[in-house]
Protein backbone atom coordinates (compact mmCIF):
# COMPACT_ATOMS: atom_id res chain seq x y z
CA UNK A 1 0.00 0.00 0.00
CA UNK A 2 1.48 3.03 -1.00
CA UNK A 3 0.95 6.69 1.21
CA UNK A 4 -0.73 9.05 -0.51
CA UNK A 5 0.79 12.64 -0.50
CA UNK A 6 -0.72 15.65 2.42
CA UNK A 7 -2.07 18.13 0.35
CA UNK A 8 -0.20 21.45 0.99
CA UNK A 9 -2.05 24.46 2.19
CA UNK A 10 -1.18 27.77 0.46
CA UNK A 11 -1.67 30.33 3.67
CA UNK A 12 -4.22 33.48 2.89
CA UNK A 13 -2.38 36.70 3.09
CA UNK A 14 -3.07 38.50 6.19
CA UNK A 15 -4.15 42.49 6.21
CA UNK A 16 -0.53 43.06 7.88
CA UNK A 17 1.61 40.78 5.52
CA UNK A 18 4.07 42.48 3.61
CA UNK A 19 3.53 44.22 0.08
CA UNK A 20 3.53 41.74 -3.07
CA UNK A 21 7.16 41.56 -4.51
CA UNK A 22 6.89 43.70 -7.22
CA UNK A 23 5.77 46.49 -4.74
CA UNK A 24 8.30 49.29 -4.37
CA UNK A 25 9.32 49.23 -0.61
CA UNK A 26 8.70 52.86 0.03
CA UNK A 27 5.81 52.91 -1.75
CA UNK A 28 3.75 53.84 1.51
CA UNK A 29 5.99 56.50 2.63
CA UNK A 30 5.54 58.49 -0.70
CA UNK A 31 1.98 58.09 -0.81
CA UNK A 32 2.05 59.20 2.74
CA UNK A 33 4.19 62.65 1.15
CA UNK A 34 1.70 62.92 -1.55
CA UNK A 35 -1.33 62.63 1.27
CA UNK A 36 0.23 65.21 3.41
CA UNK A 37 0.79 67.60 0.76
CA UNK A 38 -2.50 67.58 -0.93
CA UNK A 39 -4.50 66.86 2.13
CA UNK A 40 -2.47 70.03 4.23
CA UNK A 41 -2.76 71.97 0.49
CA UNK A 42 -6.67 72.11 0.54
CA UNK A 43 -7.30 72.13 4.42
CA UNK A 44 -5.05 75.21 3.99
CA UNK A 45 -7.59 76.73 1.21
CA UNK A 46 -10.60 75.80 3.39
CA UNK A 47 -9.41 77.46 6.09
CA UNK A 48 -9.44 80.56 3.92
CA UNK A 49 -12.92 80.24 3.31
CA UNK A 50 -14.36 79.13 6.48
CA UNK A 51 -11.99 81.38 9.32
CA UNK A 52 -10.33 84.29 7.00
CA UNK A 53 -6.93 82.54 7.57
CA UNK A 54 -4.19 82.73 5.43
CA UNK A 55 -4.96 85.57 4.04
CA UNK A 56 -8.37 84.40 3.25
CA UNK A 57 -11.88 86.11 2.46
CA UNK A 58 -13.88 84.35 5.16
CA UNK A 59 -17.20 83.38 5.12
CA UNK A 60 -18.16 86.81 3.83
CA UNK A 61 -15.78 87.82 1.26
CA UNK A 62 -15.52 83.89 -0.09
CA UNK A 63 -19.56 84.37 -0.25
CA UNK A 64 -19.34 88.01 -2.13
CA UNK A 65 -16.98 85.94 -4.85
CA UNK A 66 -19.49 83.04 -4.86
CA UNK A 67 -22.30 85.37 -5.90
CA UNK A 68 -20.36 87.47 -8.59
CA UNK A 69 -19.35 83.82 -9.44
CA UNK A 70 -23.21 82.84 -10.44
CA UNK A 71 -23.84 81.08 -7.44
CA UNK A 72 -27.38 81.53 -4.93
CA UNK A 73 -26.74 82.12 -1.64
CA UNK A 74 -23.13 82.73 -1.29
CA UNK A 75 -22.51 82.57 2.14
CA UNK A 76 -24.05 79.18 2.53
CA UNK A 77 -21.75 78.23 -0.67
CA UNK A 78 -18.37 79.55 0.81
CA UNK A 79 -19.50 76.82 4.20
CA UNK A 80 -19.86 73.79 1.66
CA UNK A 81 -16.72 74.86 -0.24
CA UNK A 82 -14.87 75.29 2.68
CA UNK A 83 -16.09 72.34 4.42
CA UNK A 84 -15.40 70.49 1.48
CA UNK A 85 -11.73 71.46 1.45
CA UNK A 86 -10.89 71.57 4.60
CA UNK A 87 -12.32 68.11 5.86
CA UNK A 88 -11.68 66.19 2.67
CA UNK A 89 -8.08 67.74 2.96
CA UNK A 90 -7.78 66.52 6.36
CA UNK A 91 -8.94 62.88 5.33
CA UNK A 92 -6.60 62.83 2.85
CA UNK A 93 -4.04 63.69 5.09
CA UNK A 94 -4.97 61.29 7.35
CA UNK A 95 -5.50 58.50 5.41
CA UNK A 96 -9.64 58.43 6.75
CA UNK A 97 -12.25 57.64 4.37
CA UNK A 98 -9.86 58.74 1.67
CA UNK A 99 -11.97 57.90 -1.15
CA UNK A 100 -14.60 60.08 -0.10
CA UNK A 101 -12.19 62.92 1.14
CA UNK A 102 -10.65 62.89 -2.11
CA UNK A 103 -14.47 62.84 -3.78
CA UNK A 104 -14.92 66.36 -1.59
CA UNK A 105 -11.90 67.60 -3.54
CA UNK A 106 -12.46 66.58 -6.39
CA UNK A 107 -15.99 67.90 -6.38
CA UNK A 108 -14.64 71.12 -5.33
CA UNK A 109 -12.38 71.48 -8.23
CA UNK A 110 -15.12 70.76 -10.99
CA UNK A 111 -16.54 73.50 -9.67
CA UNK A 112 -13.21 74.98 -9.95
CA UNK A 113 -12.79 74.25 -13.61
CA UNK A 114 -16.61 75.73 -13.81
CA UNK A 115 -15.72 79.61 -12.62
CA UNK A 116 -12.46 79.84 -14.00
CA UNK A 117 -13.28 78.08 -17.52
CA UNK A 118 -10.81 76.80 -19.52
CA UNK A 119 -9.14 79.62 -21.66
CA UNK A 120 -5.65 79.53 -20.38
CA UNK A 121 -3.85 76.60 -19.10
CA UNK A 122 -0.74 78.46 -17.51
CA UNK A 123 -0.61 80.42 -13.71
CA UNK A 124 -1.90 82.92 -12.50
CA UNK A 125 -5.56 82.30 -14.74
CA UNK A 126 -5.33 79.12 -15.79
CA UNK A 127 -5.85 75.62 -14.32
CA UNK A 128 -2.85 73.91 -13.77
CA UNK A 129 -2.66 74.26 -10.35
CA UNK A 130 -6.39 72.99 -9.80
CA UNK A 131 -5.37 69.99 -12.46
CA UNK A 132 -2.53 68.98 -10.60
CA UNK A 133 -4.96 68.45 -7.23
CA UNK A 134 -7.27 67.20 -8.79
CA UNK A 135 -5.44 64.41 -10.70
CA UNK A 136 -3.62 63.92 -7.52
CA UNK A 137 -7.00 63.31 -5.81
CA UNK A 138 -8.21 60.94 -7.81
CA UNK A 139 -4.90 59.28 -7.85
CA UNK A 140 -5.13 58.66 -4.50
CA UNK A 141 -9.01 57.32 -4.49
CA UNK A 142 -7.99 55.13 -7.26
CA UNK A 143 -4.81 54.03 -5.49
CA UNK A 144 -5.78 53.38 -2.02
CA UNK A 145 -3.77 55.42 0.86
CA UNK A 146 -0.67 53.24 1.72
CA UNK A 147 0.08 51.84 4.44
CA UNK A 148 0.35 54.63 7.07
CA UNK A 149 -3.13 55.56 6.70
CA UNK A 150 -5.63 55.61 9.25
CA UNK A 151 -8.18 53.64 6.67
CA UNK A 152 -5.65 50.49 7.88
CA UNK A 153 -8.34 50.19 10.95
CA UNK A 154 -11.95 50.93 8.80
CA UNK A 155 -13.04 47.41 8.28
CA UNK A 156 -14.76 48.00 5.31
CA UNK A 157 -11.74 50.33 3.73
CA UNK A 158 -8.68 47.96 5.09
CA UNK A 159 -7.99 46.33 1.97
CA UNK A 160 -8.88 48.93 -0.71
CA UNK A 161 -10.57 48.38 -3.71
CA UNK A 162 -9.93 50.03 -6.68
CA UNK A 163 -13.93 50.36 -6.94
CA UNK A 164 -13.96 52.50 -3.80
CA UNK A 165 -12.04 54.67 -4.77
CA UNK A 166 -13.67 55.19 -8.62
CA UNK A 167 -17.45 55.15 -7.36
CA UNK A 168 -16.59 58.11 -4.27
CA UNK A 169 -14.85 60.26 -7.41
CA UNK A 170 -18.04 59.39 -9.77
CA UNK A 171 -19.83 60.64 -6.71
CA UNK A 172 -18.02 64.01 -6.48
CA UNK A 173 -18.39 64.51 -9.87
CA UNK A 174 -22.07 64.08 -10.03
CA UNK A 175 -22.76 66.22 -7.10
CA UNK A 176 -20.36 68.93 -8.05
CA UNK A 177 -22.52 68.94 -11.23
CA UNK A 178 -25.80 69.29 -8.94
CA UNK A 179 -24.17 72.40 -7.78
CA UNK A 180 -23.29 73.90 -10.95
CA UNK A 181 -26.92 73.23 -11.84
CA UNK A 182 -28.64 75.72 -9.44
CA UNK A 183 -25.24 78.15 -10.89
CA UNK A 184 -26.96 81.11 -12.68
Amino acid sequence: MTPTPTPTLTPTPSPTAPAAPHAHPFAGGGLLLLRLVLGLTMAAHGSQKLFGWFDGGGISGTGAFFTASGYPSGEAMAVVAGLSETLGGLGIAAGLLTPLAAAAVVGTMVNVFAVKGTGSFFAPTGIEYELLLTAAAVSLALTGPGRFALDRFVPVLRAHRPVYGALAVVLGVVLAGGVLLVRS
